[in-house]
């Protein structure tokens, strides 16, 4: 038997998984809820949430941020764009996208422009031009002199076999008619395009599976056999649209497609409309496509020190300087893999891009090794793995150091990171209802949270103590079962537990209120900065679970410096 007094003034680690309760090295935590870790490892109560609008449907939150002072939420609602300056919504337009597509719904931004994509959608181009924001198609830039538009032409697998027969068309000298050899066309094809005998045609009118009409702005001859020698245009109704978006080395850069998941289209530079490939001169459009012993289907694409691209399958990476089509070193560096089913926007934390694994059960931080030549891909929640359930949204704060992830079960996983001073810790938030959807522009975190049968636009707040102004939320933080000299106790009573807080009214210790001074529950008072303690007379503990918990359901502010226990145990 032996006495001991352990004090814990670190909570570092955050909530770890049980299957690493027995290591001796960790500054973690049994259960972390609705705290947070500070800079210091302490812990403090989460700021609440305050109201910002009521919503007609579960949303998707998107930040449009033009640095200083202009940030805007966009709120993708079922049938609604809004967009919001803070707390008040300035613009409200008609949603080219259904609330079903919203989750594989991805952007890019450059200055005071936003372009959307999605698979099923033409592009969307959002612009604010003065105190305007307007929506509009993304349309390829078209040449003047014979108004041919700079789209990627491709050959598609289902066409190999497609044999073109081109004859004269009654509508006029520009147009003809294309008969294949088997069924081919469908009604979709129109207003798709093709290219054919050196030219650029536009599908005019769908007559079967096997004739279209065409039209043509240049002269043609009728090729004396069929034409075998022919291609689509790369995105159309038909065959699809652009999946993922980014900007790199002023490059518009597309990310797959519904037809052709593994294929990288970059445009010409300083020319974002632009995808024409020329004859390969350095500032010309850029198309290649991925290879490996895999399926590549590409789930996103982000502009960092080089331009990465996330897989099914594992992690890319262009890291050409220039980049030109002479100039191409691309290469796999690891075999994680991406989400596919929806997206889940990468985030910049710390000169890395974290992102949602595959499985759904990792987040992966991917970063250049000491050398600057390869990527690895840490996994950032290797002792909290219990804390997800299929993410649907994140977004990383850089103000506060915090990344947050809804998960399908309506909670929140929040990690508070800060690798110079050594913290990495998970912690759980709950709310009286679902968290949904997640996204932080300025230094605001707004989150959507469905409440019984409604949806709500809320934000988190320093001055907000619960959640919606109605709302009250529990915390708890729960210490890890005791060890000591490297082993696990066999039993344990404990005499006594201080608690070091600082500006707090009230605290629970082991389901025990803490006393404190009484003129702290003055209105004026900004809490008691202090130690306070509970006394067992020796109270025996299970070992297996935690010493300590502290907790409180009354709606003030928290901090927790530093917990010490006092007591005997046996080993």
């Amino acid at each position: 038997m032996a006495d001991f007094i352990k004090t814990q003034n670190s909570f570092a680690d955050g909530e770890v998984s049980p299957e690493f309760f027995a290591h001796d090295n960790l500054n973690g935590l049994s259960k972390l809820e609705n705290m947070d870790v500070m800079a210091g490892g302490g812990l403090k109560r989460r700021r609440g949430l305050e109201s910002v609008a009521e919503l007609n449907s579960v949303a998707r939150l998107i930040p449009f941020s033009m640095g200083n002072t202009e940030n805007y939420l966009i709120v993708l609602t079922d049938g609604h764009f809004m967009i919001y300056d803070g707390t008040t919504r300035i613009r409200d337009m008609m949603s080219p996208w259904d609330v079903d597509d919203l989750p594989k719904l991805q952007y890019a931004q450059r200055f005071g422009t936003m372009i959307f994509v999605h698979p099923d959608y033409q592009p969307q181009i959002l612009q604010k031009s003065d105190d305007i924001f307007s929506l509009i198609p993304f349309e390829f830039e078209r040449n003047d002199a014979d108004m041919t538009i700079n789209i990627p032409f491709m050959r598609f697998d289902d066409s190999k076999d497609i044999k073109i027969t081109v004859t004269p068309n009654s509508y006029g000298n520009n147009y003809a008619t294309f008969t294949t050899n088997q069924d081919f066309w469908t009604q979709n094809c129109v207003g798709g395009q093709l290219m054919l005998l050196n030219n650029q045609w536009q599908i005019v009118k769908y007559i079967s599976p096997t004739v279209i009409y065409a039209y043509t702005n240049k002269q043609y001859n009728i090729p004396p056999s069929p034409v075998t020698d022919w291609y689509e245009s790369a995105f159309s109704a038909r065959r699809g649209w652009p999946c993922s978006i980014t900007f790199h080395q002023d490059r518009l850069v597309f990310g797959g497609s519904r037809e052709w998941p593994g294929g990288i289209w970059m445009s010409r530079v300083g020319h974002h409309n632009n995808f024409d490939t020329g004859t390969g001169l350095d500032d010309e459009a850029i198309f290649l496509t991925l290879l490996s012993q895999q399926r590549q289907e590409i789930c996103t694409v982000v502009s960092s020190d080089n331009l990465q691209i996330l897989t099914n399958a594992g992690e890319w990476a262009i890291s050409s300087k220039p980049l030109t089509p002479s100039n191409v070193d691309i290469k796999q560096h690891t075999s994680v893999g991406s989400v596919t089913t929806r997206y889940l926007p990468p985030q910049k934390i710390e000169g890395a891009t974290v992102f949602i694994s595959n499985t759904q059960k990792d987040i992966r931080e991917l970063s250049l090794d000491a050398l600057g030549e390869n990527y690895n891909a840490r996994d950032l929640c290797t002792q909290a793995k219990h804390l997800m359930h299929n993410p649907v949204d994140l977004s990383y704060n850089p103000a506060i150091r915090q990344l947050f992830v809804v998960m399908s079960n309506g909670d929140m996983a929040v990690l508070n990171q800060n690798s110079a001073l050594g913290i990495s810790a998970w912690a759980r938030y709950t709310t009286n209802g679902q968290f949904k959807s997640v996204a932080t522009t300025g230094d605001e975190t707004y989150v959507v949270v469905a409440r019984g049968n409604e949806y709500y636009l809320e934000r988190f707040s320093d001055d907000a103590i619960r959640d919606a102004e109605q709302y009250d939320f529990s915390y708890t933080a729960a210490a890890l079962p005791m060890r000591a000299s490297g082993h696990n106790a066999h039993m344990l009573r404990i005499r006594k537990i201080v608690a070091r807080i600082s500006d707090t009214k009230t605290i629970f210790i082991n389901g025990e209120r803490a006393s404190l001074p009484n003129d702290i529950y003055d209105s004026e008072s900004n809490g008691y900065t202090g130690d306070v303690c509970i006394n067992f007379m020796g109270c025996q503990r299970t070992c297996t679970n935690a010493p300590w918990t502290i907790s409180s359901t009354e709606q003030f502010r928290a901090t927790v410096l530093s917990i010490t226990t006092y007591g005997y145990y046996i080993v």
